[in-house]
Parts: C-alpha cells; structure tokens; sequence
C-alpha cells in the first residue's frame, strides 16, 4: 500500500473499489423491482416486470410521439412574470431558474407543430418535472396560442397531459384565469370543426384535469395514470368515506365511461395516428 506524506500528516491511498456503475439500475416505482436502466430507457420508459408506466420529460415524450427531427417549437421564448412578488423560501423569479436549471425548460408547456407518421399536427405538452406541471401564464399563453394556429392551419391538435400542480398559487388569479382562457380556445376550435385529442398520463390533476385535458373530442389515458382535481388523501379527508378500489385511475375512469380508451405507451403513436384518420378532416 502507498502513501504519500506532507508536512503536517501521513495520508494512506485507498485504492478505490471496483463495482457497479452508479445509473445502471433503478427502482420500479410499480413494483419495486430493481431493472436494468438501459432496458427501461429503451421499452419507452415502461417497466419490463410489471409494464408501469414511469415518468418521461419533455425531450423524450417528442421523440416517442413524433416522427424524427419533424417538431417545429412555437413560442419557446415566453416566460413567466412575477404578478404577486411571491416568495415562500425564495422568490417566485429565483423558483423559475431554479426548475430551468434542473429540466432545462422554460416552463412546464412545450407546443410546436409536428407530423406524426407523416400525419401534420399540432402538438403540446406539459411536464411534471417543472413545478409539477402547474398552469401558470406561459403554460395557458402557449396552449392557447397553440389552439389558436391549429385552428387557423385546420389541423388535428394533441395535447399530452403531465401535470400534478394544478393553477401555479405563484400567480394567482392570473393562473386561475388561464383555465377558462384555454378553454375559450378550444370551444372556438370545436366550431371549426378541428379534432383534439387529449392523451392523459400519470399525474393529470387540478386545474389542467378540470379544464383542456378532460374537453378532447377523444380521451384516451396511459395505464394506471392518476386522474382527479384533488387528490385521493384530500377527497378521503373531506368526505370522511373509505374511496372505491383504484379511484381515480384510468381504469376507474375508463369504466365511469370519463376516458374512452386506454393505450399503452408502445401502442400510442399507432393509435393517435388511427384516430386523426378516423376523426380529422
């Protein structure tokens, strides 16, 4: 064994352990199965053991759902503002850099147009790793904008909800406010005869639920996805009753006649590209 000494102290070299790679493996959060990451990564984030549908951001959900180097983004430059002066532990500017560091996003909405099997859309999603995917202002702005150039370009819209956050509490009634707005969009959209899916995966909850992601002329939800405004804990502790087995997932939903189909992930770009068939113009 080596050693190197200095003036102070004699230091022993430990020669470092050889091992498993630190990101190999992870934990299913379905099954708690510990699984290659590789193999999740590569079977579109789902479980090999138990098909548990896991998290995907924004950069891979565009490469599932979309054929290659099609997705144009609109309006990646908008950002939030900050209408109350809100802080908590640290000011609502410093939370936005923060999660624009982390995701490398702008905001929780990403909205472009995109061909999918050579099929023209327009496209959005919100994702969950970016305040929850709360709405806030630059999330109604770009869905409403987005509803906007499919209505204008009369072509099919798909919209894939991630979000668990609800309205932003960072801003107000201006988050509020942004759920009847995108609503309006949608409502002259359905008047121009266009076609909105509205894909829901795990969470979709609080204001996006009650709002753009329960308005497609088809719904169609990941398996066992989380589905709800509040959340299961909440509507337990407010009714004071036991809940029904799997509230509020979209197996549940699916048989309250909520949702029309479930897909899926390996089977969603054939089915969205079946549908805008089926439904487009």
């Amino acid at each position: 064994m080596s050693t190197l000494e200095n003036s102070d102290a004699t230091e022993t070299v430990r020669p470092q352990k050889r091992g498993v790679p630190a990101g190999l493996w992870l934990r299913c959060d379905g099954c708690g199965a510990t699984v290659f990451r590789k193999q999740v990564e590569q079977n579109l984030n789902v479980c090999p053991e138990c098909e548990h549908h896991a998290y995907v951001p924004t950069a891979m959900r565009i490469r599932q759902s979309l054929d290659p180097d099609s997705f144009e983004e609109w309006f990646g430059d908008l950002h939030s503002g900050d209408p109350l002066g809100f802080t908590d532990r640290r000011s609502y500017p410093d939370r936005i850099r923060s999660e624009q560091k982390k995701t490398g996003l702008r905001d929780a909405c990403t909205v472009g147009r995109g061909y999918l099997r050579g099929r023209p859309l327009v496209f959005g999603m919100t994702d969950s790793a970016f305040i929850m995917g709360s709405m806030g202002s630059v999330v109604g702005e770009k869905l409403t904008r987005a509803i906007e150039k499919a209505t204008e370009l009369s072509l099919p819209l798909v919209i894939i909800s991630g979000s668990g956050g609800g309205a932003r509490m960072h801003e107000g009634i201006v988050s509020l406010m942004q759920m009847g707005k995108v609503s309006a969009a949608l409502a002259r959209y359905r008047r121009a005869r266009g076609l909105f899916i509205s894909v829901l995966t795990n969470p979709t909850m609080g204001g996006v639920a009650a709002s753009f992601a329960s308005l497609g002329d088809i719904i169609i939800a990941e398996p066992k996805a989380l589905i709800g405004f509040a959340g299961p804990r909440v509507v337990r502790a407010t009714c004071g009753i036991d809940l029904p087995d799997g509230f509020q997932t979209s197996e549940f939903l699916l048989a309250h006649g909520f949702i029309d189909r479930i897909v899926a992930r390996h089977e969603m770009r054939s089915e969205l590209a079946r549908l805008i068939d089926y439904g487009g113009r």
